[in-house]
């Protein structure tokens, strides 16, 4: 059976994977976005990534969870996609998702150890952006696809 290639109207937003906390953000201050290059495998999934769409950093393990939001600076090369990311002051745990039926579904739940980029759909963007403080400014819900300043 053929797994059904993803286009671009799939994808609402990229999820980056990441096993640690990201140090050059742990240093940035609040709301400030912090430029850098995020490691991505070499698939089709990369011809889809275009600048100003939505990312998300997502930290698996114990402690999974949304960490950081931001967008795509520049189309993926060299195996990695320059990002600009903003650390959020307070993460969205993977359980607090996972209670909301419209992310259970979520490739990032369904393949942790799948490889970046990962993605969201309009709906499962909805439920992560419903659970943001509202000083993360990203995206609000109903805007899925929304760039960020």
């Amino acid at each position: 059976m053929a797994i059904p290639r993803l286009t671009a109207d799939d994808v609402a937003c990229w999820v980056l994977k990441t096993g640690a906390d990201v140090a050059e953000l742990a240093g940035a201050p609040e709301g400030e976005a912090v430029p850098l290059a995020r490691c991505v495998h070499p698939t089709y999934r990369l011809g889809l990534v275009r600048p100003g769409q939505p990312v998300l950093l997502w930290r698996s393990g114990r402690q999974a969870g949304v960490r950081a939001v931001g967008q795509v600076l520049a189309a993926p090369a060299g195996g990695a996609v320059r990002v600009a990311l903003r650390r959020l002051a307070e993460p969205v745990p993977r359980a607090d998702l996972l209670a909301d039926a419209r992310f259970r579904a979520a490739e990032v739940v369904r393949v942790p150890m799948g490889a970046n980029p990962s993605y969201l759909t309009a709906v499962q963007l909805a439920a992560v952006a419903e659970r943001l403080a509202p000083a993360a400014g990203w995206p609000s819900p109903g805007g899925a696809g929304a760039a960020v300043p």
